[in-house]
């Protein structure tokens, strides 16, 4: 077996979990923190609100720094300091004795995140032009799905084992993704001559700023699509239902259908990309995901919304491999950790900012116009990437 897919199978399980670690909370915070000894119903949601959130800031903040450490030292090391840091820190939430030791942890989470970072890094880097589409593609579904999938897993953890032990079991699993990496990840790291340190000097170097820009800005787009949806949905699915004693199961299926349909759909759409070129691809799925949200908007039951929000993990599952594929093919190798550090820095942001838009939309027009906003939201960067991407590349390919 290959190197990189030796490296692809690790990090897809690594990135996995760290994905699910990362959001698995979701469900738990309110209940773990009133077991905590928080029992004001507003005080509850403020603290769920802000330890939910920070992780996501902070690790917005590191994942450029640890972006250029894995260019500096390698990329292997810094999985395993990402990985154990992750398993110690999730492990310690259990025996949290007051929700600011919980938010303090939650903070030292993102601090030390860059276990994704690092994976896509090091598979962009060693996978060669022809199967890179395939294995950016197939690592995509892990963060994503891990996300998606993770309040969904952390619900049922809570169900069946208890509060404190989602967060035993979570670091356990990250723990295994440190010991795998340790024994399996190969890496043959040769340190560039030339350190680029400054920001300044690592922008000098890239040679596609206008389109390195929109790959982030396509990434960040992307993100908020995704979890805009994520504070208004069991209230939309209590809305579309009469049997309400089903329906926080039946909103974390609806929320996890996105994530199923992107494992199942982005390594195929990756492989697409390296056939007839990654732009194609991007316009196509931003096109296919703006159109489909719409719709959700009007659903009469969640049966509907559920069949909805598969189809949009079909053509979502089209982009995180696009935008990975064009700045792996744009970078210089010295910068490669920097700027794909950016990107996740952009996707933590769109988590955030989707969870905030999402709420606000709702606040002021309704839960329904959130699908109508973020379709807006997503047509409008297509937009963009048909001028600033496809019309560029169709003309003149990127030359690797």
């Amino acid at each position: 077996m290959p190197i990189w897919k030796r490296n692809l199978i690790v990090c897809w399980f690594g990135m996995f979990v760290t994905g699910v670690g990362m959001s698995q909370i979701a469900p738990v915070l309110p209940l773990f923190i009133k077991h905590l000894g928080v029992h004001d119903a507003s005080e509850i949601a403020q603290f769920s609100g802000f330890a939910f959130g920070v992780t996501f800031i902070i690790s917005a903040i590191f994942s450029p720094i640890w972006g250029a450490a894995a260019d500096k030292f390698g990329r292997k090391p810094m999985l395993l300091r990402a990985s154990l840091g992750m398993a110690i820190v999730i492990f310690c939430m259990g025996f949290a004795p007051n929700v600011y030791v919980l938010i303090g942890l939650r903070l030292l989470q993102g601090i030390i995140t860059g276990y994704g970072t690092a994976c896509t890094t090091l598979i962009a880097t060693q996978t060669d032009r022809d199967h890179a589409g395939y294995a950016l593609g197939t690592l995509s579904t892990a963060n994503i799905a891990g996300s998606l999938l993770g309040p969904m897993i952390g619900g049922f953890l809570v169900e069946n084992f208890g509060m404190q032990d989602v967060f035993f079991i979570t670091g356990a699993l990250m723990f295994v993704a440190f010991l795998t990496t340790a024994f399996f990840v190969k890496e043959t790291f040769t340190r560039e001559h030339k350190q680029v340190k400054k920001a300044k000097e690592v922008w000098a170097l890239i040679p596609e700023k206008s389109l390195t820009i929109t790959m982030f800005v396509t990434f960040f787009v992307l993100t908020v699509a995704l979890y805009s949806v994520e504070p208004i949905l069991t209230v939309y699915i209590t809305q579309l239902t009469y049997n309400l004693s089903h329906v926080a199961l039946i909103a974390g299926i609806t929320f996890s259908a996105s994530g199923l349909a992107n494992i199942f759909a982005a390594p195929r759409l990756g492989k697409l990309s390296d056939r007839i070129g990654a732009h194609k691809v991007m316009l196509f799925s931003l096109i296919a995901a703006g159109v489909i949200f719409i719709p959700q908007a009007f659903v009469r039951n969640p049966w509907e919304l559920m069949i909805l929000r598969f189809l949009l993990g079909l053509t979502a599952a089209g982009l995180t491999p696009t935008v990975n594929i064009l700045i792996k093919k744009i970078t210089p190798a010295a910068i490669t950790g920097r700027v794909f550090g950016f990107t996740m820095s952009a996707g933590y942001l769109g988590v955030f900012g989707g969870a905030v838009l999402g709420g606000q939309v709702a606040a002021w027009f309704g839960s329904r116009y959130v699908f109508i906003v973020t379709s807006a939201l997503l047509l409008m960067n297509a937009v963009w990437v048909y001028f600033n991407v496809y019309k560029k590349l169709h003309l003149k390919p990127i030359q690797t």
